[in-house]
């Protein structure tokens, strides 16, 4: 028994002894790391307890972490911790980005962090997500020459993906969903091993990003593409998942995307598609889900996605098709109207050649608009002095002057140029609306639809009965008003459509409950404009880059527009308008519309001056405000040039 024990023991020995430092513990170098890694990241709770007697290769996995080693080296790391992500919270834009609880502290240094991690030369994965990283991703990100899965998802990198992640050629997994990625996704045609890419929940477009056939999945949802479905798809034949919703892409849907020889998920819903599908398409039999709702399509489905498709989930809802699944669409005129707004957009020049564009054109525009500006000095001058010789103006010569001062119309309002009409705008006749349509369109004013509050009223958002998506504003009446006078007096709003304004779609007057044949209050309905404003546009870096210097100039003379339409395109003419450029609003084709102008409301008839609000024998220089009223916009006019100059150079220094 005796020389059995030391048998056993020395037996134990050598073993203990012999056993390689791989099956026991990580290199001491890689060691110091995961603690320098550990700290970097503000001791997350997923590494508590670390200690230098921690066994890193025989920590148990767990939800949040899982360390795995091979021959005392580190080939994966996974992390995940309990931070929000940018599709949770507020997102900040690089130029004042903002540090939170959600994200790493200001000392945090992404440069540094990805510095160390690049010294674990064997990693094969990597994972680490919700975390809170800021900062752009660094171009040194390829010196993991031996990575084959990157997900740092859900944190709050900005900026652009770096071109040199098409170097690292043993990728087989992207995930860099649900950050602040922007811009232009880089060239990964060559990254022959790519089986999956996530780029979900960004800023990321205009265009499709160029990748390999080597795909199974590639998820794109919730982006900023505007182009076409590229007919390089159709070499795919490995890609399971097609998943582009929440884009807007626009142009027809290819025939081949449902027939892609190993094609299960094709998920293209909440885009600006557009056209009527093949009747001869096909479909491949592995084809599960097919969700093409909320785009622009017209027609019918092909059989293999319609009434045959028994064994397929297919979503086709919002759209404009006869015969779909749904019940739910569009009228035909609607998906006409937004298709003829959309338009791909333009092919960017280079840089330098943007900026002398951009100094050319900014200095033709300030001499215009300095010339002008002081030829109206120079008339307002010289009617201030002609007023002066006058002895006196009795009310009715004032509102003699008033009424001839205001521009006539070049036409009439009544032979309004087909342009201005409602067809070529795609907007329903002008229409009264009744009180039961207007609670049923803004869900009884829930709260939740409230949009802002001003001096005039509230504005809600609401969705017509077919399905067109509204604003509505409420006014409250100043003076009585008689239901059929303000009827009457309406009407003039009914003239305010214009491609460059915030068009009107109808009103609804509300009357006493005690006087049933006195007005209370009208509400307002506007056409949605639900693309941002020009300031957002302009400050925010995700957005920047879709106005190019043609869309730039398209914008200033989309708002001179509309402003002329303002003075001159409706009798009489309507100034004093609130223009502010937070109050130009950009539509889906990226073309200005003026919001917030100077509504002629019924209850300033009679009053106030359609130029101030004020009692037109309350003050004396009435032409004076005649002219500061063309003044003003002009002004307006010439700040607008000067902004989108100056964001363009310091876009183009940065």
């Amino acid at each position: 028994m005796k020389n059995f024990l030391v048998s056993f023991c020395s037996l134990f020995l050598i073993l203990a002894i012999f056993t390689p430092i791989s099956i026991g513990q990580l290199t001491p170098s890689e060691s110091r790391i995961l603690f320098q890694f550990q700290k970097l990241l503000e001791h997350p709770g997923a590494l508590q307890g670390w200690t230098n007697w921690t066994n890193f290769c025989y920590l148990p996995p767990t939800p949040s972490l899982k360390v795995v080693c091979t021959n005392n080296r580190l080939t994966e790391l996974t992390v995940i911790g309990n931070k929000s992500s940018p599709s949770h919270s507020p997102k900040p834009v690089s130029e004042s980005f903002v540090i939170s609880q959600q994200t790493l502290s200001k000392s945090f240094s992404i440069d540094s962090f990805f510095t160390l991690l690049t010294k674990l030369s064997n990693l094969k994965v990597l994972s680490l997500v919700s975390l809170g990283l800021w900062g752009p991703l660094p171009a040194k990100i390829n010196r993991f020459w031996s990575l084959e899965e990157l997900n740092i998802s859900s944190n709050f990198i900005y900026g652009q993906i770096p071109a040199s992640l098409s170097s690292m050629k043993n990728l087989r997994s992207i995930v860099l969903a649900d950050n602040l990625f922007n811009g232009s996704v880089p060239d990964l045609k060559s990254l022959a091993a790519l089986e999956e890419i996530n780029l979900g929940n960004n800023h990321l477009g205009p265009g499709f990003p160029s990748l390999g056939n080597s795909l199974v999945s590639i998820i794109l949802r919730n982006n900023s593409m505007r182009s076409e479905i590229p007919p390089t798809l159709r070499n795919f034949d490995l890609l399971q998942k097609l998943d582009i919703s929440s884009n807007k892409f626009v142009g027809p849907i290819p025939a081949f995307v449902f027939s892609l020889p190993s094609i299960q998920y094709l998920i293209l819903a909440q885009n600006q598609l557009s056209g009527a599908l093949s009747n001869n398409a096909t479909c491949n039999g592995k084809l599960q889900v097919v969700d093409i709702s909320q785009n622009l399509l017209i027609g019918k489905l092909p059989s293999c996605i319609g009434t045959k498709s028994l064994n397929r989930t297919v979503l086709d809802s919002w759209n404009c098709l006869s015969g779909g699944k749904s019940k739910y669409q569009h009228p035909y005129s609607f998906c006409h109207k937004e298709a003829l707004a959309v338009k791909p957009p333009a092919k960017t020049q280079e840089q330098e050649s943007k900026i002398k564009l951009g100094l050319l054109l900014g200095v033709i525009g300030g001499v215009v608009c300095g010339a002008a500006v002081i030829g109206l000095l120079i008339l307002v001058i010289i009617k201030r002095a002609g007023q002066n010789r006058e002895d006196k103006f009795d009310r009715s010569m004032v509102e003699k002057i008033y009424v001839r001062s205001s521009p006539k119309p070049n036409i009439d309002a009544r032979r309004v140029p087909q342009m201005m009409r409602l067809p070529t705008l795609g907007l329903p006749p002008y229409r009264v609306f009744t009180l039961e349509e207007i609670d049923d369109a803004t869900d009884n004013f829930d709260a939740a639809n409230l949009m802002g509050e001003g001096s005039q009223g509230q504005v809600y958002k609401g969705w017509l009965r077919d399905g067109l998506l509204v604003q509505v504003k409420s006014v409250k009446l100043k003076q009585k008003q008689l239901p059929q006078n303000l009827n009457q007096s309406m009407e003039a709003l009914s003239k305010l459509r214009h491609r460059h304004l915030v068009s009107l779609l109808g009103h609804c007057t509300v009357t006493y409950q005690d006087h049933p044949t006195t007005a209370s209050t009208v509400f307002i309905v506007l056409e949605n404009i639900s693309n941002g404003s020009l300031v957002d546009h302009l400050t925010d870096w995700r957005k920047k880059e879709w106005l190019k210097w043609p869309q730039r100039m398209a914008v200033t003379i989309g708002i001179a527009r509309g402003v002329q339409f303002l003075h001159t395109g409706v009798a009489p003419g309507i100034f004093g308008n609130n223009l502010k450029i937070e109050n130009i609003l950009l539509d889906e084709s990226v073309s200005a519309k003026i919001s917030n102008y100077n509504l002629p409301l019924p209850f300033q008839i009679g009053s106030e001056s359609p130029l101030n609000g004020q009692d037109i024998s309350s003050s004396k220089p009435h032409l004076n405000r005649y002219y500061f009223s063309l003044l003003v916009p002009l002004l307006f006019y010439c700040s607008i040039q000067i902004y989108l100059i100056r964001a363009v150079n310091t876009q183009c220094r940065s």
